[in-house]
């Protein structure tokens, strides 16, 4: 194992604890289990992966706190924790450098609770700067030539991109984010996200955020995404975030703000009821003091907003397309059902003698309706 670049076993049937990986030291720089049955915690033979980077166990079965340790390793550029079973709070590590070259950090659909410590994303040095962007280059994360076949072997990652779930084949340098979505972290947004100038996806949805969304937000001007929906957030939507120039989403759930603001949808707000202020209709400093806000129900209203936004113009004309087939059928059926009956009778003279056959209409139809 010790000349080992890649460990790819993802999308198999794999079950029990993580094995034991690096227990000597390695040149594994990829380690790829996702869409396995593993569980059990993260081993602690990892920190021997010196040159580790990329780790993704995600879709697994991991019951684990977040491992703080894996900050030590110094050429991690890719953590992938989605969907499984980590709990407890997102700690931050207590070395001096963490996390150093961190650019993607999914932990999305887990069980983490707790604050989120500005600390914790005080760490990531890399996405404070774009490689490659004074020279206006878009570079790859470095190729691995794989055994004696001289095999390339590309590095690859799943992310959920503006709602959608998008495999990237090859991962750039210039690919940031931060995925926090669906687990039950609570408390304010951290204002020092602001010192994360590169970052390109921010999305913290389905949690129980209060507070503000800090206007220092607004001076993330590569981010693309943000999705801040499902939360419990309160006061103005910060003007500074019109500044951007490359927001292309804006994610408060039931208000999503696409093409740099041109389109707004007021009409609710999802988990978060006290947002107002430009650019919503909402004007601040209306709502009843004596307001408590109430907890939501994301599912019971989520199926209700999907039930009345079935009904468009495309669904009307297909239904009574439909219904102008069948009524046509129905008819056919009941015309050829309902049409009289004839039979022959033979007709008779007034002494006995029968004169022959003729042929009578049944005034009675088949289908029970009087015909004349």
């Amino acid at each position: 194992m010790a000349e080992l670049l890649v460990l790819d076993l993802r999308k198999n049937n794999f079950n029990g604890s993580l094995p034991p990986l690096c227990i000597r030291s390695t040149s594994l720089t990829t380690i790829v289990l996702n869409g396995n049955q593993f569980e059990g915690h993260v081993p602690l033979s990892l920190l021997n992966c010196h040159r580790l980077e990329v780790l993704d166990v995600g879709n697994n079965a991991i019951n684990d706190t977040f491992p703080a340790w894996l900050g030590t390793l110094q050429m991690l550029q890719v953590l992938i924790f989605k969907s499984n079973r980590f709990h407890g709070p997102l700690s931050p590590c207590q070395t001096k450098f963490c996390f150093p070259m961190l650019r993607i950090f999914d932990l999305s659909l887990n069980e983490f609770s707790g604050s989120l410590h500005a600390k914790v994303f005080d760490n990531f040095k890399s996405m404070t700067k774009l490689d490659g962007s004074d020279k206006g280059e878009i570079k790859y994360m470095e190729l691995h030539n794989v055994g004696i076949y001289d095999i390339m072997y590309k590095d690859s990652v799943r992310l959920v991109i503006k709602g959608q779930d998008i495999e990237l084949e090859r991962i750039t340098t210039i690919m940031t984010a931060i995925d926090l979505s669906s687990n039950h972290f609570d408390g304010v947004i951290p204002k020092t996200l602001k010192d994360l100038g590169s970052l390109w996806l921010l999305n913290v949805s389905h949690n129980n955020l209060r507070g503000d969304i800090p206007t220092q937000l607004g001076q993330l001007n590569m981010l693309e995404t943000l999705d801040l929906s499902w939360n419990r957030l309160a006061g103005n939507i910060p003007k500074e975030l019109t500044r951007q120039n490359f927001l292309a989403v804006l994610n408060l759930f039931r208000i999503v703000l696409l093409d740099r603001f041109l389109k707004v949808y007021n009409s609710t707000y999802g988990g978060n009821l006290e947002l107002c202020g430009s650019p919503l209709l909402k004007q601040c400093g209306t709502s009843d003091p004596s307001h408590v806000p109430q907890p939501f129900e994301p599912e019971e209203e989520e199926e209700e907003s999907y039930f009345v936004s079935g009904f468009t113009w495309e669904s009307v004309v297909i239904g009574y397309s439909c219904g102008l087939v069948v009524g046509t059928i129905i008819w056919s059926l009941m015309f050829k059902a309902c049409k009289p009956s004839v039979r022959p009778v033979w007709r008779w003279k007034n002494d006995g003698t029968r004169l022959g056959l003729e042929t009578r209409t049944q005034k009675e139809a088949t289908c029970g309706l009087r015909l004349s």
